[in-house]
């Protein structure tokens, strides 16, 4: 089950979230060969024109278990404020070949209008 957390981004500023991914026992989430991804849409409803894709870059060493979400200013100005809704997922193959989609966070994101522009 997803971790669920709120956040809070400024419209028309860079954004960097930088997610720790640990193992049940604490210890860092081994990230090497997995995929991640991450999306933000006004609503569960809103249809694929209305969804901002994150980038979502696996920190170096992956065995680190280091994800750094970003959007830049670009795509946080042409975000209307208020609130939307967001996931990270993770993708890997088990040792089966097996593709894997486990959510790893949930959430809510407000958006905070911008006064200078």
């Amino acid at each position: 089950m997803a971790q669920e957390e709120t956040f809070t981004i400024d419209q028309g500023a860079d954004v960097a979230i930088q997610l720790h991914l640990v193992n049940t026992d604490g210890s860092p989430k081994n990230l090497t060969n997995h995929l991640m991804s991450a999306k933000m849409k006004k609503n569960f409803n809103s249809d694929s024109a209305d969804t901002t894709d994150f980038v979502a870059a696996i920190m170096t060493p992956p065995t680190d278990g280091i994800v750094t979400l970003s959007l830049t200013n670009t795509q946080t100005d042409a975000l209307k404020a208020g609130r939307y809704v967001y996931d990270v997922e993770m993708t890997f193959s088990d040792s089966d070949s097996n593709t894997i989609i486990e959510r790893v966070l949930e959430g809510r994101i407000a958006v905070s209008p911008s006064v200078t522009r």
